[in-house]
């Protein structure tokens, strides 16, 4: 992709990546935590974080072709590494989605052996879960945030005056 009704498509297509994985990451932490919640949601936590898995490398590749587009300098260099380092963070999301949304539609309750006893406990299966997408949700927001910091400083340094260029007419 390059333009889209003659915007570079980057622009426009970096807000679906940073309303899309914070929304992913928060949805998935809910999920992991409440099993009812990850019940409640079905096909929309797996598909959620699908969408957002698949916006990034547009985007990225969209920011490739815009880079090319507008005068090289160091920070527009410095938001291309940071955008590359997005998708692995995007597919640990998807992957533990479809982990939390697989393990809500089966039952994990033990079971018990010959003599009554738990056979194995979903407790240890659950904590890890919650860990890993809690970990995983906050390195994604985290990166988004830096790369758009990164991207905002690239595309508006110097392009902005701190006091007003004209008087203002409003009362």
């Amino acid at each position: 992709m390059t333009l889209i009704n003659d915007l570079p498509a980057h622009v426009l297509l970096v807000h679906l990546v940073v309303v899309l994985v914070p929304l992913t990451a928060l949805v998935l932490v809910l999920a992991a935590i409440s099993r009812r919640a990850a019940r409640r949601m079905g096909e929309v936590l797996p598909l959620l974080a699908l969408v957002s898995l698949v916006s990034v490398p547009l985007t990225t590749q969209a920011g490739e072709w815009l880079e090319r587009h507008v005068t090289d300098n160091a920070l527009v260099q410095r938001h291309a590494e940071l955008g590359d380092g997005l998708l692995p963070w995007t597919a640990g999301l998807f992957v533990l989605a479809a982990l939390v949304w697989w393990g809500a539609r089966t039952t994990t309750e033990p079971r018990p052996d010959a003599k009554g006893t738990a056979v194995w406990s979903a407790t240890p299966v659950r904590v890890a879960t919650v860990v890993l997408s809690l970990a995983v949700a906050a390195g994604a927001v985290v990166d988004v945030y830096r790369i758009g910091d990164s991207g905002a400083k690239a595309a508006w340094h110097d392009g902005f005056s701190r006091t007003a260029s004209h008087a203002s007419t409003d009362h």
